[in-house]
């Protein structure tokens, strides 16, 4: 506590910008608005309750459904929920393209996985995703900040008109704020965790020109993958602080080229996330305590991402754009459940085998009927056949299941329903998210999670997102430069992006979404 108090009492707030001129967004994955209540309320010297307490607090924030990082971010930049970007999570499925690798596309059939995640890499070994740099991983940050290069096309899927991989900025369906301030002539600049996040430079290709993005998943120096020990996260997320640092200081991500401090920058932290899943770490217990406070692993990680914003603040002080900076702090996602006794974990593995089963009896000579599946503590499932009676078969099978897991002490824990709440299917799962009826990208069937279910098999992880549960969604969201306001009204992290360009001086409505969506700026800045 000593070390934060320290850090805020050397950097004072930030104060509204006369004009904004820069924009620096900060994505914590995982983290809850009573995350940041609790965290500022028990460090009242830290970094993070000075931007509360200099800033407006939307105290009742929700992120998109579902609560994955790829609709999260893509919200955040866009102004768009998934109905409207086309982007439901970072591994779906299209009936309209075909598999990846298909080289002779006519005449072949159509319906492919989308899977923009690490399996995109030339190799997912490696931090720089295979880009060759020496001394990794502390080199990292001489990666290119151009990450496109480092995807393997043949890993793409197919677009059947012009049979053509389909890169993931060419998959999103609207522009980004990126786009809007690079037309403007600014600069613009992003760190996240893998490659296919040149998702966010938007449908042009062009919107970011500093994308910085090592890859989390590729194997640290002793610890398995960068999500495996916290501490390695926070080593991890280390490197993405640099980059924003080297960008506050007018270099590219790398710190050895002069480019000017961009107009729209910033960065997703992980640690927070890693220290919410992770049962232990470093021989700590991580995720919550049973009285829903964080437990020590967690503290770390608040601490760590604290820390971090006090030198962000304090570099922008020192390069005097404090006054022409706004800072912008949310998450693409939450986590669930923040209560240890709720955690059920389920093997989603069987509950699948066994709809394919059913349904091939049913169907003698067809196919298994679950094309793509994509289950964390949500269940997204796309099938071969796209008939109202295949969806209506598939949900009546799942809602008819129950079995055994675990709890969070590994003790066997019963579930009923397949752990769902409720199921949509067919058209009811395209009303679900308010899609067009025959949208190639919609799931043919969407399941609720019981509070606390994360669909995983054996006891690795004790929280997990994608779902629509108030831990998954409800997250904070800070804007720099008010007086303390906290402002209660209910407000949609999709709003970042309209309130980014207004802040900048520049026209909302110039986002695609926020013409569709009629997505507004956040309330309460009195700016624009």
């Amino acid at each position: 506590m000593a070390a934060a108090g320290a850090v805020a009492a050397a950097v004072p707030a930030l104060a509204a910008p006369v004009r904004a001129e820069h924009v620096l967004l900060l994505s914590v994955d995982g983290l809850h608005q009573s995350d940041l209540e609790w965290y500022t309320r028990t460090h009242p010297g830290s970094a993070l309750a000075a931007l509360v307490a200099h800033g407006a607090e939307y105290t009742h924030a929700s992120t998109p459904v579902p609560s994955d990082s790829f609709p999260g971010m893509v919200g955040q930049v866009t102004g768009g929920n998934p109905a409207t970007t086309g982007i439901y999570y970072d591994a779906t499925y299209n009936r309209a393209l075909l598999p990846s690798g298909t080289t002779a596309c006519a005449g072949a059939k159509p319906g492919s996985t989308v899977d923009y995640t690490e399996d995109l890499d030339r190799d997912k070994d490696r931090i720089d995703a295979g880009q060759g740099l020496p001394n990794l991983p502390d080199g990292v940050l001489a990666m290119t900040g151009d990450p496109r290069s480092l995807i393997d096309p043949a890993a793409l899927p197919v677009d059947p008109k012009t049979c053509e991989p389909v890169y993931p900025h060419q998959y999103l369906r609207v522009n980004t704020v990126f786009e809007v301030a690079r037309q403007a002539g600014l600069r613009t600049a992003w760190s996240d965790k893998h490659p296919a996040y040149e998702l966010l430079s938007g449908p042009s290709g062009t919107g970011i020109d500093d994308l910085f993005a090592p890859e989390i998943n590729s194997k640290a120096p002793g610890s398995g993958d960068w999500t495996k020990d916290n501490a390695t996260t926070q080593r991890y997320d280390s490197y993405k602080a640099k980059a924003v640092l080297n960008e506050i200081d007018g270099f590219d991500h790398s710190g050895r080229a002069h480019a000017g401090t961009p107009g729209v920058f910033g960065m997703n932290f992980q640690s927070v996330s890693t220290a919410q899943k992770l049962p232990v770490s470093g021989g700590r217990p991580g995720g919550y305590q049973a009285d829903g406070t964080p437990g020590p692993v967690l503290r770390s990680a608040l601490d760590f991402v604290d820390r971090r914003l006090g030198a962000f603040i304090a570099e922008l002080r020192k390069q005097h754009l404090d006054r022409s900076t706004a800072v912008v702090l949310s998450a693409k996602h939450g986590q669930s459940p923040i209560d240890p006794a709720a955690l059920t974990r389920i093997d989603d593995a069987p509950l699948l085998a066994g709809l394919n089963a059913a349904w091939r009896a049913a169907h003698p000579g067809a196919p298994d009927l679950v094309a793509q599946s994509t289950d964390d503590d949500a269940m997204l499932l796309w099938f071969t056949d796209h008939s109202p009676e295949a969806a209506a078969f598939a949900r009546q099978y799942l809602l008819a299941q129950s079995g055994t897991g675990n709890g969070s002490t590994g003790a066997p824990k019963p579930f009923t329903h397949a752990g769902l709440t409720a199921a949509y299917a067919g058209a009811d799962a395209a009303r679900y998210f308010h899609a067009a009826q025959g949208d190639p990208r919609v799931p043919d069937l969407v399941g609720i999670a019981q509070h606390g279910v994360v669909y995983t098999g054996g006891h690795s992880k004790i929280a997990e997102h994608g779902g629509a549960a108030a831990d998954d969604r409800a997250v904070p969201l800070v804007v720099s430069g008010g007086h303390g306001e906290r402002i209660p009204a209910a407000v949609e992290t999709t709003q970042i992006a309209p309130t980014i360009l207004r802040l900048l001086g520049l026209d909302p409505r110039a986002l695609d979404a926020v013409r569709a969506e009629g997505t507004r700026p956040l309330p309460g800045l009195g700016r624009g």
